[in-house]
């Protein structure tokens, strides 16, 4: 989740948090098209902020799947990149696409997002590894069947898409036979703490089993920020109905002296509960 209280934004949200009116949170349902519209609407308020905040972590050409900062070149997720087509799910300024370029694939990136992707083009232009970008929504890929070998995404898309056992179906569609699909979010048993990255974020206050979705809301009641929750087996069972294996979930282990605060990610939960999983799958 985003936030828990309404002043509780921190400086990289303030932009956002203004221009969009943002007054006020709750846990409601929301549907797909207003999903969509306020994670556009979030994304290109915020992304100015976001990569100000953020932009010298992640790098121009540096693939980190996570605030504990493990890297793909570390880990290894992936698989062999050379020669192979691949697809970033919700880019944001594409600087994982940009790594693998450097490493012989041939990667497209994509998101939602009109602000990130000017982020990404910059990006393009700055770091002189150029890879396509593309404007689209995670849910209805614009790409043929079979066209990919490998799709990732570095906390991008998947908790912000109301029906997130689509992206699964989507990815699928669009992968090759025996194709990886590796994503990372916030680890589900967050959903049951505060976004607080001291001693009050080690509190349980919210039920892991409640899927409602958290929103923030302007005066007029439109969605300005949403994100979706599901629970590992939730996730498991998008996955399986797709048509995918799960061959290993990874909990990345906050390292020793990194000193990071990332929102709620911070050395101290990060001793004590997990931040960010990433499922590795293999389309059947």
């Amino acid at each position: 989740m985003q936030n828990t209280t309404e002043t509780d934004d921190g400086p990289e949200k303030f932009t956002a948090v203004q221009t969009l009116g943002t007054t006020g949170i709750t846990h409601r349902a929301v549907g797909p098209t207003e999903s969509r519209s306020a994670s556009r609407l979030w994304w290109d308020a915020d992304a100015d902020d976001y990569q100000a905040a953020h932009g010298d972590f992640l790098g121009d050409v540096r693939f980190r799947w996570c605030p504990e900062g493990l890297t793909e070149d570390t880990a290894g997720l992936l698989g062999p990149v050379a020669g192979r087509d691949v697809l970033e799910v919700g880019c944001g300024a594409a600087s994982c696409s940009r790594w693998l370029a450097t490493q012989g694939a041939r990667p497209v990136a994509l998101d939602l997002s009109a602000g990130m992707l000017r982020h990404a083009a910059e990006a393009n232009a700055r770091s002189g590894v150029s890879v396509p970008l593309v404007l689209a929504d995670a849910g209805e890929l614009p790409f043929p069947d079979a066209s990919f070998d490998v799709a990732c995404s570095a906390f991008g898309a998947v908790p912000f898409v109301a029906d997130s056992a689509a992206v699964m179906r989507e990815v699928h569609r669009v992968l090759r036979p025996g194709g990886a699909w590796v994503f990372a979010t916030t680890h589900p048993l967050r959903w049951a703490f505060p976004d607080d990255p001291g001693p009050e974020g080690l509190t349980v206050y919210h039920s892991y089993f409640d899927r409602t979705p958290y929103a923030e809301f302007d005066d007029d009641g439109r969605i300005t920020y949403v994100e979706h929750h599901r629970t590992l087996g939730d996730r498991v069972r998008e996955l399986v109905a797709a048509g995918f294996a799960l061959t290993d979930l990874v909990e990345p282990e906050w390292p020793d002296g990194h000193q990071e605060v990332w929102g709620q990610w911070s050395p101290l939960r990060g001793a004590l509960v997990p931040g960010t999983a990433i499922y590795v799958c293999r389309r059947l």
